[in-house]
């Protein structure tokens, strides 16, 4: 029996999460998905130029699987850009410190990063907000376990 696998942790998400190829036609293109925590490797390894291992750290896995990741990562990129492909951010196994809350005044749900971000509701102002994941909006994203 395989070990179970850790979730990855992730600290950005991109606005836009689907890239085509220019002038191909719809029907035509096939698509590649990159995983949100493949994306991820390759923002921390080739934008923000850390190490390997301080990659690995600020996902909290081992060196190894973040090797893996990347490695998967840059093939399927290379594979889209060389084979005319689309790609698609999308799942993957991972956990972050954003998280959706409500306002128990006016309703507003919105996102933060908890570890950084104020916890009051940017419409009202109001401190009476909760976590979603009690009501199951987040309950993939979000790790914490009790109402704010």
């Amino acid at each position: 029996m395989s070990r179970p696998t850790k979730f990855r942790k992730v600290e950005f998400f991109p606005n836009d999460n689907y890239f085509v190829p220019w002038g191909k036609p719809k029907c035509e293109i096939e698509e590649i998905v990159l995983k949100v925590e493949e994306l991820e490797a390759i923002r921390l390894k080739d934008i923000k130029e850390l190490n390997q291992e301080e990659c690995a750290e600020k996902m909290q896995i081992s060196r190894q699987t973040f090797q893996n990741i990347i490695d998967s990562a840059r093939k399927k990129v290379a594979m889209a850009l060389t084979d005319g492909k689309a790609i698609r951010i999308n799942g993957g196994y991972y956990t972050t410190n954003h998280c959706k809350f409500k306002c128990m005044d006016c309703g507003k749900v919105y996102e933060i990063n908890y570890e950084h971000d104020k916890l009051a509701c940017p419409n009202c102002g109001s401190q009476r907000v909760m976590c979603s994941k009690r009501a199951g909006f987040c309950a993939r994203w979000c790790n914490r376990e009790n109402s704010i």
